[in-house]
């Protein structure tokens, strides 16, 4: 790689972390004007921007151990496990990634009996116009 695509590519990393950045902003002051109307109170643009790069830096940390996690299995995916193992410290968290997990499997399962049901009917309704059309034809 040329040290002129080496620029554009680290231009390109740099541009998508600040649009990254930005969005975890207007999120926080997002979220923020929630609560002080909930709450009946204020947020400097200070403590929001504080909020914001606290969050940004924590999220990175959790991308770092995901990803350290999926390698030490010998992954190169991510997975729920992994993130489940990331939650560990927080049993109310961990707790609420755990439910949501089983529900997605649990739907995930259901979509496959509906596919392998639905699939089946088909198969069923193909053979009997094949069997249909058969018979006609013998007669």
């Amino acid at each position: 790689m040329t040290e002129e695509e080496e620029g554009a590519e680290e231009q390109q990393r740099f541009s998508y972390r600040q649009r990254l950045k930005a969005a975890v902003h207007y999120t926080v002051g997002c979220l923020c004007e929630e609560v002080a109307l909930d709450k009946d109170m204020q947020f400097s643009k200070q403590t929001i921007a504080a909020i914001s790069e606290v969050t940004f830096r924590q999220c990175e940390n959790f991308a770092r151990d995901l990803e350290m996690f999926a390698r030490h299995a010998k992954r190169s995916t991510i997975n729920t496990e992994d993130v489940k193992l990331l939650a560990r410290r927080s049993h109310s968290l961990l707790k609420y990634i755990t439910e949501k997990n089983e529900d997605i499997a649990q739907l995930n399962l259901e979509r496959k009996a509906k596919k392998k049901k639905k699939l089946e009917d088909e198969n069923r309704n193909s053979m009997e116009s094949a069997e249909a059309g058969v018979e006609e034809s013998e007669n």
